[in-house]
This record gives structure tokens, C-alpha cells and sequence, in this order.
């Protein structure tokens, strides 16, 4: 997952690609209509932020291999998520076919991630 030794969640790339995504959204979407601002643009950005938050969640479960997988479960749902308001955002005009296609190649990117991550929880939890 991250080169070299992963002391914290930040360390992850799958953290640092959500992080980076989800800053890329922020940015992205401050452009929408001024109507989307409580709905499509709340949306994307609260559930790009959401993957982060569960990584960081997750990654402080590790204790308990099921709670940590949980959380990845959530990190995978949020992500996915943000794939659907990433094509909203795009078929409404709002996002440029360029951009929603960097955007949902990036979160096909983090879903491996968690994927991989989920399937090898158990060397990253504590014994």
C-alpha cells in the first residue's frame, strides 16, 4: 500500500490518493451553480471527505480485524458514492468530461486499494 514504514493512517497512498480527490472535488465544485451549493456540491464533497475520515477511523480499529474491515466497508461505500456524483456532476454540465474521468479513474484507483486493503486486513491488524 505506501512506501516504506506505515506509522499512520496518513501514510497510506490509499489515504493520500482520497486526500488528494477529495481536495480535487473541493476545488471543482466551488464552479457548480449557486442552487447545487446545498445539495450536488454538499454531496461530492461530503462523501470524498467521507473516505478519509473512515480511513482514519479504520485504521485506529485495528485492534479488532472485523471493526477495521467495517470501516473499510465504509471507506468502499463512499468512494463508490462519489463515483455517482462525480456522473451527475458531469451529465448536469458541471464538471468537464476531462475532469469527471480523472476523477472516476482516481476513485476506481482508491476502491483497489481498499479492496486489497480489506483482503489483507489481517496483516495490518495487531495480533
Amino acid at each position: 500500500m505506501g512506501r516504506g514504514l506505515i506509522r499512520q493512517h496518513q501514510d497510506l497512498e490509499v489515504y493520500q490518493l482520497a486526500f488528494e480527490a477529495a481536495m480535487e472535488i473541493f476545488q471543482l465544485s466551488k464552479r457548480f451553480p449557486v442552487e447545487e451549493r446545498y445539495s450536488l456540491s454538499d454531496q461530492m464533497r461530503r462523501s470524498s471527505r467521507s473516505v478519509c475520515a473512515n480511513l482514519a477511523e479504520a485504521w485506529r480499529k485495528r485492534r479488532y480485524q472485523a471493526a477495521f474491515v467495517a470501516k473499510l466497508n465504509d471507506c468502499e461505500a463512499e468512494a463508490a458514492e462519489t463515483q455517482t456524483w462525480i456522473a451527475f456532476a458531469a451529465k448536469c454540465g458541471y464538471l468537464a468530461p476531462q475532469a469527471a474521468q480523472r476523477l472516476h479513474d482516481a476513485y476506481d484507483q482508491i476502491l483497489s486499494q481498499l479492496v486489497a486493503l480489506i483482503n489483507t486486513a489481517s496483516k495490518w491488524c495487531f495480533p
